[in-house]
């Protein structure tokens, strides 16, 4: 196996990139004051809608941008007035960017082959990340005859066997069916945790984020809504649009009854429900509230805490998908493994119930 140097941590400094509106011909902040400090060896996501600043602020890394503010560090060395090509990074782009008319060891060998590496030390190195990746064997063929998860490989062994510091992944996915996505994405954090690299990830696919990130960092209009593990960020998200983002969600509106240091009582259309308090949060008796509950939290059952209507009841095969009305808030249900359990038919009433450390106080 190749020897992977040291992996670098990535530090943003109050980062900006300023861009002209064609139509409007003024300046906007396409990412607004950023400050990031990722450590050495971890898989961070940057995520978001479409315009929210994560591939302007990956470009930025990898040099491709230049920020208009703040200071971006590598390793802790200063790194804004240096090209891409001196970075201590890599990139995998969305559209593998290979030679058509390379073979698959040509393709791979090519970055070696720019810094003048010794031969011999280009064919281990190749011979070891293609072993890595899993396309041993297939050095001479050309890229036009891989299929898209091949080509995909062989763009991730292009970017590993430069052995960079930290690498860079924009949206790498998004071209391959959605089996062979949720294949690549495992692929990828299975190498990244076994050469221990530092790698920053963009997506716009929430579940692409959930399941290969060590940290989330959420953005939305060029700034961070919130960067958490994706259990902090699934679980404690810190805005609506944050939960909402994130999987499903459910939000219900009440009023803060009574507050103590084990739980908040929080009263629902005149019914009293239970949410755990959470460490130096500090409601008040008569303050508004609002409940953020994923669907899979809830159960329903002809007893409980907040009487309901069922709207939708459909088998979905692993659960049951309810859809119920609670006063006038509409409220999703995933009730998981639904066999020899009631199940409620569309217009009964019912009941729901959670547990109070499945709910989050927003």
């Amino acid at each position: 196996m190749a020897n992977v140097k040291q992996p670098k941590g990535v530090e943003l400094r109050n980062i900006s990139k300023i861009y002209k509106d064609p139509k409007t011909g003024k300046d906007f902040y396409a990412v607004h004051n950023v400050s990031l400090d990722i450590a050495p060896g971890s898989f961070v996501t940057l995520l978001g809608p479409s315009g929210c600043g994560k591939t302007t602020t990956l470009r930025m890394i990898a040099g491709f941008e230049s920020p208009d503010e703040g200071d971006i560090f590598l390793g802790g060395e200063a790194i804004n007035a240096l090209t891409p090509n001196r970075r201590d990074t890599a990139m995998v782009f969305q559209s593998y960017a290979l030679f058509p008319h390379y073979n698959v060891f040509d393709n791979v060998a090519y970055g070696l082959r720019l810094r003048k590496v010794p031969k011999d030390e280009i064919q281990r190195r190749v011979t070891d990340i293609l072993q890595l990746v899993e396309l041993s064997g297939m050095e001479a063929r050309m890229t036009n005859q891989l299929s898209g998860g091949q080509q995909q490989r062989v763009a991730l062994a292009r970017a590993l066997v430069v052995e960079p510091g930290v690498l860079l992944f924009d949206e790498p996915l998004s071209n391959l069916d959605a089996k062979l996505r949720v294949q690549m994405r495992t692929e990828i954090r299975r190498i990244q945790q076994k050469l221990g690299i530092t790698a920053i990830y963009v997506t716009h696919d929430q579940s692409e984020a959930m399941s290969i990130s060590d940290n989330i960092i959420l953005m939305r209009g060029g700034v961070i809504a919130q960067m958490g593990t994706p259990t902090e960020i699934y679980y404690r998200p810190n805005s609506e649009f944050v939960a909402d983002f994130i999987g499903e969600c459910n939000f219900l509106k009440g009023t803060v009854r009574d507050v103590n240091a084990e739980e908040t009582v929080v009263e629902i259309d005149g019914h009293p429900v239970s949410v755990a308090t959470e460490g130096a949060r500090q409601e008040s008796p008569g303050d508004p509230a609002e409940i953020v509950l994923r669907p899979e939290a809830i159960a329903i059952a002809d007893h409980g805490d907040l009487p309901c209507t069922v709207e939708l009841s459909c088998f979905m095969g692993s659960y049951q998908n309810y859809h119920v009305t609670v006063g006038d808030t509409l409220v999703k249900i995933t009730d998981n493994c639904p066999v020899n359990k009631r199940i409620f038919d569309v217009g009964e009433k019912a009941f729901i119930s959670f547990d109070k450390h499945c709910a989050h106080l927003l």
